[in-house]
């Protein structure tokens, strides 16, 4: 994405809330009831940040009514702006070993 793009994305009403909640993987209404915003905002958010390569699908396990649950995480870990020389926007990946604890952790927590 270029980066007036992504700035213009993360300048949208409730964008960066998201991302910073999402260190932990959430649903959609976990994310509406937190942030305080409604859930139809919520989810175009959601898929704004999905097309912007922010946001990812994480997994999709069952809720205590046995329905399929979509939760997010962020893709990433930070975002640079610099406007000294020009526009230059730097995004810090999510690190692997970061996906890989928590995937650990999804696991061992499946098994309860």
């Amino acid at each position: 994405m270029v980066g007036d793009d992504l700035i213009t994305v993360l300048g949208n009403k409730y964008n960066t809330d998201i991302l910073t909640a999402t260190g932990d993987a959430m649903s959609a209404q976990d994310l509406s009831d937190q942030l305080d915003v409604p859930i139809a905002t919520c989810y175009r958010r959601i898929n704004e940040l999905e097309e912007a390569d922010l946001l990812e699908l994480h997994d999709r396990p069952l809720s205590d009514e046995h329905r399929r649950v979509k939760v997010y995480r962020r893709k990433v870990d930070g975002v640079e702006v610099d406007f000294r020389d020009g526009l230059t926007v730097e995004v810090e990946e999510r690190s692997a070993v970061k996906n890989r604890l928590d995937d650990v952790w999804r696991d061992l927590s499946s098994r309860e």
